[in-house]
């Protein structure tokens, strides 16, 4: 179960992350050099998608270890 804490823990990092960046993309967060930009409202999505990936592969390896 230790194993899987990391994973946990940089999925919401990367959730968290991707969500602002892409909501400063989207321009609905302002005062940033990123505000308005497609380009962060394109990589936003594709992080925050990384961090679910990550959390799911951490809830499917925990329930693996714990059904042996």
């Amino acid at each position: 179960m230790k194993r899987v804490w990391p994973l946990v823990l940089g999925g919401v990092v990367l959730i968290a992350i991707g969500l602002v960046w892409t909501l400063q993309g989207l321009n609905v967060l302002g005062g940033s050099a990123m505000s308005g930009s497609s380009l962060w409202a394109t990589i936003g999505p594709i992080v925050l998608v990384v961090g679910v990936v990550l959390i799911v592969i951490a809830i499917v390896v925990r329930r693996r270890r714990s059904g042996s």
